[in-house]
């Protein structure tokens, strides 16, 4: 069991958890942080973190928690959970095409932008156009959040290999 903060002086408490989990994987890491935004808990929980409080957690509930985790049981503050549920509830402002589709469905499968370029006999700037909308309609930063998302909403079901 590990209890990290997300701010630390030398290794952040992502790359820390990263590592924690990487270098032994049965340890269940627990993210205890003033940082109560959504990317940070997203981060520290992709990251491989099992649970993620703010420091405002009483004693008991930190000690209840501590426990959950040890049982391997994810554990989250409840405004985290709140941000987080809001978050995946959130509908996509905009409908994805047809074409935006494909494009996260080559980027599921692994392709490079030139791939995906040559797959659907598109420019490779025409494949970045089209990963910058996907990435603003479903609120993301990069290729994997994005297939991630886009499964978790049933907007694409599986790789399509």
């Amino acid at each position: 069991m590990a209890l990290v903060d997300l701010r630390m002086p030398v290794l952040d408490g992502v790359a820390t958890t990263a590592e924690i989990v990487a270098r032994y994987p049965r340890t269940r890491v627990l993210i205890l942080t003033t940082y109560d935004t959504d990317t940070e808990i997203e981060r520290g929980v992709e990251a491989g973190a099992i649970g993620y409080l703010l420091k405002d957690t009483t004693r008991e509930q930190l000690v209840d928690a501590i426990h959950a985790a040890a049982r391997g049981e994810t554990v989250l503050a409840p405004r985290g959970a709140e941000k987080l549920v809001a978050r995946l509830r959130r509908p996509v402002q905009e409908p994805l095409t047809d074409r935006e589709t494909e494009v996260l469905g080559a980027v599921a499968d692994g392709l490079t932008n030139a791939e995906i370029g040559r797959r659907l006999v598109i420019a490779e700037a025409t494949v970045k156009t089209h990963l910058l909308r996907l990435f603003a309609k479903l609120d993301v930063n990069d290729r994997t959040r994005a297939v991630v998302v886009a499964m978790e909403r049933g907007l694409l079901q599986r790789p399509h290999r």
